[in-house]
């Protein structure tokens, strides 16, 4: 019941609208329900037995109002012909009701859910996305958003106005006998009752089936991601054999359960509506034949009385319906009650954040900095450094030093444990964090380049950049020695992912992204690698072209990259285990020299010739 006021919740905003919607749609059904009822009534009439006493002030109000008696039948007569006009005109208007409040509703629904995703997904921290197959993510949240906006104006337009309906058929068969009326009431609810324990139980599997949906969408997702090596290993025929074993395991077996399932609930409700109308015809009979209610109830009795039973299949189609999406909707509202990081955006905000707010010299200090994903297991242990503007700094030690979690603080994704980090004297956490970020800039390994111009990813960062900041940085990166032997140059489409360009030119393409943005402080997180040495020597000459403009942090593996660095600071199991240049840590033993040498000698041998290769008995 909470998963279910949660998902009528979301769509609260639209309840205004709603009620008009279903107003209007309830009125109508009514009127249908007024027909069968006056019927009856000039059936009494003319088979010259008493009217209900409702039908009979209306026969004097019209008298009243002509100066003379008026025939009651004549009254039901015209009341007749009039609701009947109402009813005939009911069918060009309400499809236009549906269309005005229903799929407004839906339109609506739909690109709220959206950005409400949207703005969930952006807020959510990185942890989250390394947990979670980006697959997976976007199959849950599409489903969400596709049931959330078709189911809520099923219920508000259908199957509300049809419980509507049946609720005042029980008040006309409650008019004629309060009896009829308690066993129509019973065996409605019987076959109700009946429908939603059975759905309970299918609902249980479609969670079971919702779930192996997202296993195989995460699963998709990597192959789709990692298609190159499942075409270099020749799996292609093991990865489809995979999938259909689990379908037919899996999936087969689930869906032929829930199948018989509704096939089963739909023969006993059809089965019980047959009962139920055979049920509420022989009390009508027996109480037309005992003289307790006229021909004209009798008849009215039947009508209604089929109207109701009629509505049993929508009705429960609708909740077939809705099962089948509750999972979805549930897991949705799952996700979207998912903890979000502690520095998440303010949204609403972020879009009048202004990038100007903060200009920084670029000074850095660390002070007494610890931080750990485990309170158990610290990663960094009081760190203390102090890096001026414009500085050059390198980052070295072994893998797991915690070299780039100490990015990862300084751009905020986690708070220290203990410590802080001030930059121009003010501790970050008491920056705004998106014009704090705004001032900082990140060249990453494996950089991410969105799927459109050569120009629109150059100023993702900086959108109102000028032309002139444009090519400036794409000089100081030697962007422009591809990019001009391109046909349609900076309007070049680069294809999802990059595709089209190689990985040093995606690397060039990063560095001048962080420059047009015009950080304060630009880090190169192992931003050569994964590069050749050719691509490497044109990434290096376009970091050497920035060094003294900023102030700039390189994480490297490749100590060949951090030589020009005004500071090098080693790391070693989350601490400082020295510090200086790079002249001045080759000279003392240490764990840089150690290092330099180590690589040093992998380098010699690599470029060393190969021992030719003898023959056996030579």
């Amino acid at each position: 019941m909470s998963n279910f006021r949660k998902i009528l919740g979301f769509f609260r905003p639209y309840w205004t609208q709603s009620i008009l919607s279903i107003s209007a749609v309830s009125l109508f059904e009514v009127i249908d329900l007024a027909i069968p009822y006056f019927t009856g009534q000039i059936l009494n009439v003319l088979s010259k037995q008493p009217m209900d006493g409702p039908c009979l002030r209306f026969a004097a109000f019209v008298g009243g109002r002509l100066g003379k008696p008026v025939d009651a039948g004549l009254s039901l007569a015209v009341l007749l012909g009039i609701i009947f006009v109402v009813s005939v005109m009911r069918a060009p208007i309400q499809p236009w009701i549906g269309h005005w409040f229903h799929w407004d509703i839906t339109f609506r629904a739909r690109r709220d859910s959206f950005q409400h995703a949207l703005a969930k997904l952006l807020r959510l921290p990185l942890e989250y996305y390394d947990e979670n197959n980006p697959g997976r993510i976007a199959g849950l949240v599409a489903r969400g958003i596709s049931n959330h906006a078709w189911t809520y104006p099923e219920i508000a337009g259908q199957w509300i106005p049809k419980c509507v309906r049946v609720v005042g058929i029980f008040v006309v068969i409650l008019c004629i006998d309060w009896r009829i009326a308690c066993a129509f009431l019973a065996s409605f609810f019987v076959i109700l009752a009946l429908t939603f324990s059975k759905l309970e139980k299918l609902i249980t599997l479609e969670e079971r089936l919702d779930h192996y949906t997202e296993q195989t969408e995460s699963r998709t997702s990597e192959i789709i991601t990692n298609i190159k090596t499942v075409k270099s290993f020749a799996t292609e025929a093991e990865e489809l054999k995979r999938q259909e074993q689990r379908f037919k395991r899996e999936f087969l077996f689930l869906d032929y359960r829930i199948h018989l399932g509704y096939v089963q609930l739909n023969t006993l409700r059809a089965t019980l509506v047959q009962l139920c109308v055979f049920l509420v015809l022989a009390f009508t009979l027996a109480a037309t034949l005992r003289g307790e209610i006229s021909i004209g109830h009798f008849i009215t009795t039947l009508t209604v009385a089929s109207m109701a039973y009629s509505e049993v299949s929508p009705i429960g189609d609708l909740a077939e319906v809705f099962a089948r999406r509750y999972a979805s909707m549930v897991r949705f509202h799952e996700f979207m009650a998912t903890p979000e990081s502690a520095e998440a955006l303010d949204l609403a905000h972020a879009k009048k954040a202004d990038r100007s707010r903060y200009l920084f010299t670029g000074k850095l200090e660390l002070n007494n900095l610890s931080f750990g994903y485990d309170s158990n297991r610290p990663v960094l242990r009081n760190l203390n450094l102090l890096i001026e503007p414009c500085q050059t700094i390198a980052l070295v030690g072994r893998s797991g030093s915690g070299k780039s979690t100490l990015v990862k603080l300084l751009f905020r994704y986690f708070e220290p444990t203990t410590g802080a980090i001030l930059i121009d004297g003010t501790n970050i956490q008491d920056l705004d964090i998106t014009s704090y970020r705004k001032r900082l800039a990140i060249v990453h390994q494996e950089v991410d380049v969105f799927n459109g111009t050569i120009l629109d990813n150059l100023t993702y960062g900086n959108p109102m950049a000028t032309p002139e900041q444009v090519r400036e940085a794409c000089r100081i990166a030697r962007v422009d020695e591809f990019v001009n032997t391109m046909p349609k140059g900076y309007y070049t489409i680069v294809g999802e992912r990059g595709m089209r360009l190689s990985g040093g030119q995606r690397q060039r393409l990063g560095i001048a992204r962080a420059l047009v943005a015009d950080p304060d402080i630009l880090v190169f997180d192992e931003a050569t690698s994964s590069l050749d040495y050719e691509s490497e020597r044109a990434i290096q000459l376009a970091m050497e072209g920035i060094f003294g403009t900023r102030t700039v942090i390189i994480i490297a593996h490749r100590l060949s990259t951090v030589r020009e660095a005004d500071q090098i600071v080693v790391l070693d199991q989350g601490e400082i285990a020295e510090v200086g240049n790079h002249r001045e840590l080759l000279a003392c033993p240490g764990l840089y020299q150690r290092l330099h040498n180590l690589q040093e000698g992998e380098e010699t041998t690599a470029m060393l010739p190969a021992d030719p290769i003898q023959s056996p008995g030579v």
